[in-house]
C-alpha cells in the first residue's frame, strides 16, 4: 500500500470517502469490488480513533432487547456470522457470564426471557464455512457456578447468571486494516495523514454540486484538490462538522457524541468475559485480553471538540468506582494497577433521550438534496459489528444517485484480505509446525494479526535473523516493525505501536522495547536523531495512565 496523494495524477474518481475507520474502511471495500473507481482519505491514521477504542468484541447488543430494537439485534448477529465468516483470524466465539443480582434493575426471569430472545434473532449462527468455530447455545447458571467460574464475582445477592457465546475481536484496528487492504486489492487508492479541509463546489441556481476535496497532506504539508462525482461522509465523530463545511456554515453541528473509555488491568478473569450492572443500571465488562483483563466501558455524553478530547483521570476513576461497586469480592482494582487506559467518541444518530447510554445504535445514511447539495452522503451513527451491512446500503444509494449499473455485493460471502482461511485451528497448526523457531501460543496470536500474511512475516526474519527478536509474552517480534512500514503504510511510531501491532497496547512496552522499535522504525523512514526523539516523546505520553 501506498499514499496516493504522493503522485496523485488528477483521477476523476467514482467515490471519494472520506475517513479510514471501520465505516469508511467497509464502504471503500463495498464499492471498489463492485467496480467503482475509489479514493479514500483518512485524516490521521487509519482506525485511530473510534475504531480502535473498542471493547474489542462482535456482537449482537444483548441490551438493544430491553430498547426494542429487535431489527438491530437480528442484523448485528447476523454480521457476527458474516465476520466469522469471512474474516476468521480476527473474530472468534468468546464465552461471556451475564451475572444477575437481587439489586440489578433488570430481574432474572427478564434475562432469562432476554436470552431466548437473543438465541431466536442468531437461529443460523451456526450456519459458518468453518464448521469447527461452532458456538454453543445458552445455558442458565447457579450461583455457585458463577462463583466457580469467575472467582472475584461478589457472592452477596448473586441470583445467577447466563452462560452465552457472542464473538472477540482479535485486533479491531487490524481488522480495519484488513478492510482497506481489500479495498486496495480491489483498485481502490487510500492515503492516511490526508485531512479534508473543504470541498470543491461547482454551483448552480438550484444546487451546490459536490465535484471534489480540497485536502492538507499532512506529512508533506502539502495541499491539493482531488477529484470525485461523489464524496461519502464517513468522518464518525466529526462528520457534522465535514458536513457543515458543505453547508457553509462551520459551526452547524448536529451530532451527539458519547464518549467510552476502557482499561487494562492485571488478570481479573480467565475465559470467561463478565458482564455485571452498576449501580445505576449500565452494563460493565472484564474481558480475558493477553494475560490481562480489559475493563469497559462508559457511556457518557461528550460536549466539546472531537479533536480536543482525551481520557482524563476522572473519567477512569468513575469507571472504576462503579466497577469495584459491583465486582471483586476478595479484593478490589486500584488505580495504580492500571497498565494503559484508552477511549473515544461514538456518534450517535438519536437525541431524543435524555441519557446517551440509551440511546440507539442504528445507522442513518443520508443524501443531501434536502440541503441543496447535490453529490455528498453523509454516514452517522452504527457500530463496529455492522459496519458491512451499513456499507452495502451507503453503496447502493451511492449507486443509484449515479446512475451506475447495478452490481451484487459480494462482500457477504468473500474472505477479505489476508482472511482466506478454511479451518482456522488446522492453519494454526500447520504454521506452527512451519515455524518452530517461534513457541506455539506465539503463532497462534501471529496468525491471529496476519492471516495468510504470516509468511510474508517471516520471510523478512529470514532475511534479517535479527528480526526474529520477540518483544513481549505474545510473540510479537521486530520484524511487525519493518512490515508496518513496507507494507501496511505505518508513519509514526504510535502507527506502529498501537495499530499495525499490539506492542504498546498493553501499556509502555520498557524503554530498551521503544528505543529499538525506534531505531528500526528510524532506518526504514529515514528519521533523523531529533525526529527519533520526537516520535519517542510522542508515544511515551500516548502511553501515559492519566
Amino acid at each position: 500500500m501506498n499514499r496516493f496523494i504522493e503522485n496523485y495524477d488528477n483521477t476523476n474518481f467514482d467515490l471519494i470517502v472520506v475517513g479510514g475507520g471501520i465505516t469508511g474502511a467497509t464502504v471503500a471495500y463495498e464499492a471498489a469490488s463492485r467496480g467503482l473507481s475509489v479514493a479514500l482519505l483518512e485524516k490521521s491514521d487509519f482506525a485511530s480513533a473510534t475504531s480502535s477504542a473498542t471493547s474489542k468484541m462482535i456482537h449482537g447488543g444483548l441490551r438493544y432487547l430491553s430498547t426494542f430494537e429487535f431489527s438491530l439485534v437480528r442484523e448485528s448477529l447476523k454480521e457476527r456470522r458474516v465476520l466469522m465468516n469471512i474474516a476468521p483470524n480476527f473474530v472468534h466465539p468468546a464465552p461471556f457470564i451475564f451475572s444477575v443480582y437481587k439489586k440489578d434493575k433488570v430481574p432474572n426471569y427478564k434475562m432469562k426471557i432476554g436470552m431466548l430472545l437473543y438465541e431466536l434473532f442468531s437461529f443460523d449462527k451456526n450456519k459458518l464455512w468453518d464448521k469447527s468455530r461452532k458456538m454453543p447455545n445458552h445455558q442458565s447458571i447457579s450461583p455457585e457456578r458463577v462463583i466457580e467460574l469467575v472467582p472475584g464475582a461478589l457472592k452477596e445477592g448473586l441470583v445467577g447468571g447466563q452462560l452465552y457465546y457472542d464473538c472477540s475481536s482479535h485486533s479491531p484496528e487490524r481488522l480495519t486494516l484488513a478492510f482497506i487492504k481489500s479495498a486496495v486489492k480491489y483498485g481502490a487508492l487510500v492515503a492516511n495523514y490526508a485531512e479534508v479541509e473543504d470541498f470543491v463546489i461547482e454551483k448552480n441556481k438550484k444546487l451546490k454540486i459536490i465535484k471534489g476535496v480540497k485536502i492538507i497532506d499532512k506529512l508533506r504539508n502539502e495541499k491539493l484538490v482531488v477529484n470525485g462525482k461523489m464524496v461519502i461522509n464517513c468522518a464518525g465523530p466529526w462528520a457534522d462538522i465535514l458536513l457543515g463545511k458543505a453547508r457553509e456554515k462551520h459551526e452547524d453541528e448536529i451530532l451527539r457524541r458519547s464518549e467510552g473509555i476502557h482499561f487494562i488491568t492485571k488478570k481479573l478473569v480467565e475465559e470467561y468475559t463478565f458482564s455485571g450492572a452498576t449501580p445505576d443500571g449500565k452494563h460493565f465488562f472484564l474481558v480475558p485480553y493477553r494475560n490481562h483483563t480489559l475493563i469497559g466501558t462508559t457511556d457518557k455524553e461528550y460536549i466539546g471538540k472531537p479533536d480536543e478530547y482525551k481520557v482524563t483521570k476522572q473519567a477512569i476513576t468513575e469507571l472504576l468506582d462503579e466497577v469495584n461497586q459491583s465486582f471483586g469480592e476478595k479484593e478490589k482494582i486500584r488505580y495504580e494497577e492500571i497498565v494503559y487506559a484508552y477511549g473515544g467518541l461514538r456518534p450517535l444518530v438519536e437525541d431524543q433521550t435524555e441519557d446517551v447510554y440509551h440511546s440507539s445504535r442504528k445507522y442513518e445514511i443520508t443524501g443531501e438534496k434536502k440541503n441543496g447539495i447535490a453529490g455528498l452522503i453523509t454516514v452517522e451513527g452504527g457500530k463496529f459489528t455492522t459496519s458491512r451491512m451499513l456499507a452495502e446500503k451507503a453503496v447502493n444509494k451511492a449507486i443509484r444517485i449515479l446512475k451506475m449499473p447495478k452490481k451484487k455485493s459480494i462482500s457477504e460471502n468473500s474472505y477479505i484480505y489476508g482472511s482466506e482461511i478454511k479451518n482456522f485451528q488446522q492453519f494454526i497448526k500447520e504454521k506452527q509446525v512451519q515455524y518452530p523457531d517461534f513457541k506455539p501460543q506465539h503463532i497462534e496470536f501471529l496468525a491471529k494479526s496476519y492471516g495468510t500474511e504470516i509468511d510474508k512475516l517471516f520471510s523478512l526474519m529470514n532475511e534479517n535473523t535479527n528480526l526474529k527478536t520477540i518483544l513481549n509474552e505474545d510473540g510479537e517480534n521486530l520484524a511487525q516493525v519493518v512490515y508496518a512500514i513496507r507494507f501496511e503504510m505505518a508513519k509514526t511510531l504510535p502507527d506502529i505501536l498501537m495499530r499495525r501491532t499490539g506492542i504498546g497496547q498493553l501499556g509502555h512496552p520498557g524503554k530498551n522495547i521503544l528505543e529499538k522499535t525506534a531505531q528500526i522504525a528510524a532506518k526504514e523512514l529515514n528519521w533523523d536523531k531529533d525526529k527519533m526523539a520526537e516520535e519517542i516523546a510522542k508515544t511515551e505520553q500516548l502511553l501515559q495512565v492519566p
